[in-house]
Parts: C-alpha cells; sequence; structure tokens
C-alpha cells in the first residue's frame, strides 16, 4: 500500500463489470470476495439509503480481508433530511454502530451534504460543533459557495477532511493539506457513467503520489468506467 493511499470504488455489486473484471461464470454472491483481491478499500453507501445495525456491519466486517477498510457514509436522514438540526443522538448512534460494527477496519466517515446546503458560517459552525473528533470526518459538499477559505481554514484547524471531487458541476481541486487525501470520482461530463482517460488519471496520479495517507473511490459506477478506471490508478500507484 504505497504512501497508505487505498484506492477503491463506492459500489460492487454490478452486472456492467461482468467480463471486464469478474469473470462470466462467477456466480453475483462471490463478486465482493472477488472485489477483495483486487483493492483494499470499500466506500460504503448503502448506509445512506438506511440506518445500519450493528449486526449488517458485523457482517461486512466478518466477510472482508483481514487488511480492508471500509469508509462509510453518513445516512441521509442526517445530511440531506436533518441537514444536523436536532440530530445528535442519532448521529452518534451512528458513530457507534460504525465504531463496533466495523472496528479497526473502519476508515473514514463520510458526509455528503445535498446541492441546495449552501455555505453560511451558521452551517459551517454547526458541522465542527457536531462531529465526533475521534473519527475521522470528511465532508463532502454539493454547492461551490463551501469552496472558500474561511471554511478550509476551519476544517484543518478541527481536523476534518474537505472532500475533493470530480464531479460535473464543481471546482476539480485535489486538496492535499487536510487529515486525509480523500477523493471522490462520479463522472464527467455524464455523472456515474463516464470514464477519465489514461491522461487524466496520470495527471491525478502526478497529485497524489508524495501524499501519505489517504483515500480515492470511483462512483463512476452506472458503467463499466468505475472499476476500469480503479484498476488503472491503483497500476500506476504501485
Amino acid at each position: 500500500m504505497k504512501n497508505q493511499i487505498l484506492i477503491g470504488c463506492s459500489s460492487y455489486y454490478n452486472s456492467f463489470w461482468k467480463k471486464v473484471f469478474y469473470p462470466q461464470s462467477l456466480p453475483s454472491k462471490e463478486w465482493f470476495n472477488f472485489y477483495c483481491q483486487h483493492f483494499d478499500t470499500y466506500e460504503f453507501n448503502g448506509s445512506f439509503y438506511k440506518f445500519p445495525t450493528l449486526k449488517f456491519f458485523q457482517n461486512w466486517y466478518n466477510k472482508s480481508p483481514e487488511v480492508f477498510l471500509f469508509s462509510i457514509k453518513v445516512p441521509k436522514e442526517i445530511t440531506h433530511i436533518k441537514k444536523l438540526q436536532d440530530c445528535e443522538g442519532l448521529l452518534e448512534d451512528f458513530y457507534e454502530v460504525c465504531k463496533n460494527g466495523m472496528k479497526e477496519k473502519l476508515g473514514a466517515i463520510l458526509f455528503q451534504f445535498p446541492p441546495s446546503y449552501a455555505f453560511s458560517r451558521e452551517k459551517l459552525h454547526s458541522i465542527i460543533g457536531i462531529l465526533n473528533y475521534n473519527f475521522q470526518n470528511v465532508i463532502e459538499f454539493r454547492h461551490e459557495s463551501w469552496w472558500n477559505a474561511e471554511v478550509w481554514n476551519s476544517f484543518k484547524e478541527n481536523n476534518i477532511t474537505f472532500c475533493s471531487v470530480s464531479h460535473p458541476d464543481l471546482p476539480k481541486t485535489i486538496f492535499t493539506d487536510f487529515p486525509l487525501l480523500y477523493v471522490r470520482f462520479h463522472g464527467i461530463p455524464k455523472m456515474f457513467h463516464s470514464s477519465y482517460s489514461t491522461n487524466e488519471l496520470t495527471d491525478i496520479h502526478s497529485v497524489i503520489d508524495s501524499k501519505k495517507k489517504g483515500f480515492i473511490y470511483f462512483n463512476n459506477t452506472a458503467s463499466e468506467a468505475g472499476i476500469l478506471n480503479a484498476l488503472e490508478l491503483k497500476r500506476m500507484h504501485v
């Protein structure tokens, strides 16, 4: 694991990947095991849609390799519905389930906010005030107003990582001076579908190559693009 930068995907259960990644004859129940033979991390997005139970995460812990890390997305109830308002207990429950279920395999905790969530100082202070700093917190914004020095400085002071994104409507800066390097490649120009060229991946690799710790996930998984891009970048980073 060069420089401890782990590369993976935000999905694995994908019929588009048959033949290009999964052997044609491999049953779908074996796909995750096959994925784990090629990657050391997985960005778990299922928790965004349904609040996870301890048993649920324990099952994922047990079926993953001994050396493996999961990054876990915070439920949308917290980030999209309540938008951090009056959910201190709910968030603490989520942290506890992640810690006790994933144990040493827990990587980052990913908060993804909706495009309607525009910057304000009140919201910034709300984020800083509610996080549990015993965890590696990563914040992904979908509104460009958050790309500002006040946010970046506050995050650095509080050991919070600002998520770098490759997204059709957002700045494409890869941030390297936060606690973690955390990059999500969503696909450009067609979100979730578009592939990144070898030249683009080479440029990306030149930026991340000297960084010591982080996660890179390909979320362009509505086609075969995500897995092929992840494999190519991983080969560059060996």
